[in-house]
């Protein structure tokens, strides 16, 4: 079974840090190849070793992503 996830991949250091907002599970890579590669390992590896219930407690399925405009200073 294939399930679609939310991989949000940003830029730290020298490296690139992956988040599935979904489960809240997170890996890092030195490219974003790797940072994404990272991540679906691990996703795969969670849903490999969890619990239905843990699953279930942690899966967010109502996931919005957008900008929002903000006055500063």
């Amino acid at each position: 079974m294939q399930k679609q996830l939310t991989a949000i991949i940003e830029r730290e250091g020298n490296g690139y840090v992956s988040l599935c907002p979904e489960l809240d599970i997170a890996s890092q890579g030195d490219t974003i190849n790797d940072a994404r590669e990272n991540l679906r390992e691990a996703l795969e590896l969670f849903f490999e070793t969890a619990s239905p219930e843990e699953i279930q407690q942690r899966m967010h399925e109502a996931l919005y992503i957008t900008k929002l405009e903000v006055a500063v200073g």
